[in-house]
């Protein structure tokens, strides 16, 4: 199934002005579909079980497997396949790509942190960051780090990157203790992860209450973000673009889109989203006014030939 696309018909002008393939993504660029056409839902290969989405400036997406870490790349105008890098037989969760063209990859139950050549697949790095108990869910990368969750233990892994984004060390992973207002509760806890607008704090969204933190990268400290007493239950994968935050309710079928202060302190509810081609969606990436979700389909018992798709819609 790998690189069906199935076309609703009003997609024809949704996508007009998208950016063109450049610097490192132009080798794996695939070809460009005829004007008007472009894909809104994207087939995954059947059994897939995709988690994680980012997607490189020149469009070119990467959606990781939850059976044995495969990344499937493809063309996010088109839904053609590229490529599929080759897992290493765990989990691939939650993904960032960075400017210099490095796959930030999140390893589950694993409780690793793998960093990867997002043009030939390679492994540059691995970081075991947890033992168990331990699910790595997530990554954001910043301008001086790329940060782990956890949703088993109440803490996050930072990479601190060198001068030119220099990886570090394996020894040299630091871990964060989350203090405050943060408390551990059964179930999944620490799940997506963003940075605030003004790029001082992070935001980490906790699956088991629905709540949105704001933590201090220096100190650990969250701080609940006052919503106004909105709830974003089920919230896993988040996106900040300028002072708006998406935050995918997977099992809600929904994306709530809030408006933030500059520091992440307070935000205003102000649209819910769904889409009929929803099948628990998870994580959200974007490419020019659109926003891309993998279909995770949690709800469903996953076979080797279960289907499963990336949707696209409209921000």
């Amino acid at each position: 199934m790998s690189g069906r696309i199935v076309a609703r018909a009003s997609s024809a002008a949704a996508l007009g002005a998208l950016l063109a393939v450049s610097g490192t993504q132009a080798a794996l660029a695939a070809p460009q579909a005829p004007p008007g056409r472009h894909a809104e839902v994207i087939a995954l290969p059947d059994g897939f079980q995709p988690e994680g989405i980012t997607i490189g400036p020149g469009g070119t997406g990467y959606v990781g497997s939850l059976v044995d870490g495969d990344v499937y790349v493809f063309d996010v105008r088109t839904g053609a396949e590229i490529t599929t890098f080759e897992g290493p037989g765990t989990a691939s969760v939650g993904m960032k790509i960075d400017n210099r063209g490095r796959l930030f990859i999140a390893g589950g139950p694993n409780g690793d942190g793998r960093v990867v050549d997002a043009s030939t697949g390679e492994i540059l790095q691995t970081y075991d960051l947890a033992d168990a108990p331990t699910f790595v869910n997530d990554v954001v990368v910043t301008r001086d780090a790329a940060w782990f969750t956890d949703s088993q233990q109440a803490q996050l892994y930072k990479l601190p990157l060198g001068p030119g984004g220099a990886l570090p060390d394996p020894d040299d992973v630091e871990v964060l203790p989350l203090t405050g207002d943060w408390v551990q509760m059964p179930g999944f806890n620490a799940n997506g992860i963003a940075e605030t607008p003004n790029h001082q704090a992070l935001l980490v969204i906790q699956s088991a209450t629905g709540t949105l933190f704001r933590v201090d990268p220096s100190t650990g400290v969250a701080t609940e973000v006052d919503l106004g007493g909105a709830s974003l239950a089920n919230g896993d994968g988040l996106l900040v673009i300028g002072r708006t935050l998406y935050v995918v309710q997977n099992f809600s079928n929904t994306v709530s889109v809030i408006r933030l202060d500059a520091a992440g302190t307070t935000g205003e509810l102000v649209d819910q989203v769904t889409d009929s081609d929803f099948q628990v969606p998870t994580t959200v990436a974007k490419f020019g006014s659109s926003l891309y979700l993998p279909n995770a389909r949690f709800d469903t018992p996953p076979t080797p030939d279960t289907e499963y798709s990336v949707v696209r819609i409209d921000r």
